[in-house]
Formats: structure tokens, C-alpha cells, sequence
């Protein structure tokens, strides 16, 4: 059971105050417990929402190979690209590259725009993290010419995906 101090409770609270503070915590969101745990591809890519405030996401994506190999931005959200296992190039848009392993990723600011693709034998698992910087009406995800990219398109390196049944990345069930 949580002390006084874990509860935010101070000891030399009044009725009134522990009135506010119980109104207080009961308007409170609830946590969002998650655990990172996917199956692994032969080819082609999944992505799962493990969390989502409706502000911030969180996404484990899985590659078998190739990557989002189409240079594309995204118009209203930050976001970063954590390598959890595998290994991925990342590319931006004035000839920058850069080769991420374990534990590397790349922060891509609203409109930066960017492509990458896996660069290791066993499968790419990356965590995804987004969050919404404008109004998320006004969200696009643009080639470089300013046109649409649908992320599960031929033009971004979708194909269709294989799943190695029973072979699952990270956490136990």
C-alpha cells in the first residue's frame, strides 16, 4: 500500500482538502500499460499500436526487409524511429544517410523529410513514437513533389506481407 508521500497526500490534510485531492485524482486518465511483443515476417512489414493518448502514439513495426522506401514527411506530427533489433539506413533529403543498429534511431521533426530501409539479415523491429504538433485534421503524409504517400502503398515499398507463424519479437505473452 502506497505511504502518504506516494499518494500526494500531505499530513496535515483537512476534510476539505482530501475532498479536493480525491475529485482531483478521480478525473485523472488511467495509465496505459503496454509491452512491446510482435510476429516476425518472411516479407513485407506490419505495425501495431501498442498505445495511443490520442496526442502521443507508440507503434512496433516489423520489417522483413525493405523499409519505407518512398521519401515522405509527415505535415503534423513529430516522431522518432528507435532500432530495437536489426539494422536500418535512414535517408534525408539532401543526400544525408546515416546506419542505425541496436538502441540508434533518427527524431524527425513535422515536414523533415525522410525514406529507410532495413540492412540486416534478420527481421527490422523498430519502435515508432508520434505526436501530433498541429491540428491532426490538417496531418499529410507527402512524397517530395507535395503529393500523397500512402504508407501501405507500392510507391512507399509495401508489398504483401508473410508472417513466420508461431515466431513472435520481445515480450513473452
Amino acid at each position: 500500500m502506497p505511504d502518504g508521500l506516494d499518494t500526494g497526500r500531505l499530513e496535515n490534510e483537512t476534510e476539505e482538502m482530501r475532498a479536493k485531492r480525491e475529485a482531483v485524482v478521480a478525473a485523472s486518465p488511467e495509465p496505459q500499460f503496454f509491452k512491446l511483443r510482435g510476429e516476425l515476417v518472411s516479407q513485407g512489414r506490419t505495425g501495431e499500436t501498442v498505445a495511443d493518448t490520442g496526442n502521443m502514439w507508440v507503434n512496433l513495426k516489423i520489417y522483413a526487409g525493405g523499409g519505407e522506401n518512398g521519401l515522405h514527411n509527415h505535415t503534423a506530427q513529430d516522431h522518432f524511429h528507435l532500432v530495437l533489433s536489426g539494422s536500418a539506413r535512414f535517408f534525408g533529403p539532401r543526400g544525408e544517410s546515416k546506419d542505425c543498429g541496436q538502441y540508434e534511431g533518427i527524431m524527425l521533426p513535422a515536414g523533415c523529410f525522410y525514406r529507410f530501409y532495413a540492412t540486416s539479415e534478420e527481421p527490422l523491429v523498430l519502435l515508432r513514437v508520434g505526436a501530433w504538433v498541429k491540428d491532426r485534421s490538417e496531418e499529410q503524409r507527402l512524397n517530395v513533389y507535395g503529393d500523397p504517400l500512402p504508407n501501405g502503398s507500392k510507391a512507399n515499398g509495401s508489398v504483401e506481407v508473410v508472417t513466420r507463424p508461431g515466431e513472435y519479437w520481445g515480450a513473452a505473452e
